[in-house]
């Protein structure tokens, strides 16, 4: 049953632009497909993501691209199956990756980001993971452009996590560090950021 369910994920890699290209040719507009790249073909440096990020993305690539850079997105609309093919063709002249998502594997790092580097085996572009969005925060285009800006330049970390209130963080770290023992690390945040839990609902 198993080895059956992933079968057939593998064969809808094959249904899923038949159907795509059959929707765009009955209603006149795209429905996704697989991917789908935005002023890409010429970009040194394409962005992925999946999902809502992408809209702001490409506001955000349109004005980079009025101030001369080469960039563009990928937009990753079939997870799973994950078209590796697709993502490797899509990104093989990229001299680097940046991936922004909203989730990531605790202890590893973004999610959609390891399937998009065994996408990318052999190839060596730059591969930045953003993990953007955290607890609901708004991903805005100043956070985009100063992000983007710092993988451009290749002084980005190879896993950001964008608008991360670091002194939050390291003062809960540097707490866990002269008491080690569990405790309401939650409660110590909230209070850290002037919310006090009773208040919360």
């Amino acid at each position: 049953m198993r080895y059956l369910a992933h079968a057939k994920q593998t064969m809808a890699l094959e249904r899923i632009p038949q159907i795509a290209a059959e929707f765009a040719q009955r209603f006149g507009r795209s429905a996704g497909g697989l991917v789908s790249g935005y002023r890409s073909e010429d970009a040194q440096t394409i962005v992925v993501a999946l999902g809502s990020v992408l809209g702001t993305l490409k506001d955000t690539i349109d004005e980079l691209r009025a101030d001369g850079v080469k960039i563009g997105v990928l937009g990753i609309h079939s997870f799973r199956p994950f078209p590796l093919a697709a993502v490797r063709a899509a990104l093989q002249g990229a001299r680097r990756v940046v991936v922004v998502e909203k989730s990531f594997s605790v202890g590893l790092g973004g999610v959609v980001s390891t399937d998009v580097r065994l996408a990318l085996s052999g190839l060596q572009p730059h591969c930045y993971t953003v993990v953007a969005g955290l607890g609901g925060r708004a991903i805005t285009k100043a956070s985009l452009h100063r992000t983007l800006r710092e993988a451009i330049a290749d002084k980005l970390p190879p896993l950001t996590f964008m608008d991360l209130d670091w002194r939050i963080v390291n003062r809960q770290l540097e707490r866990e560090a002269q008491v080690r023992r569990s405790g309401p690390v939650a409660e110590n945040l909230l209070r850290d950021v002037g919310t006090v839990a009773s208040k919360v609902s």
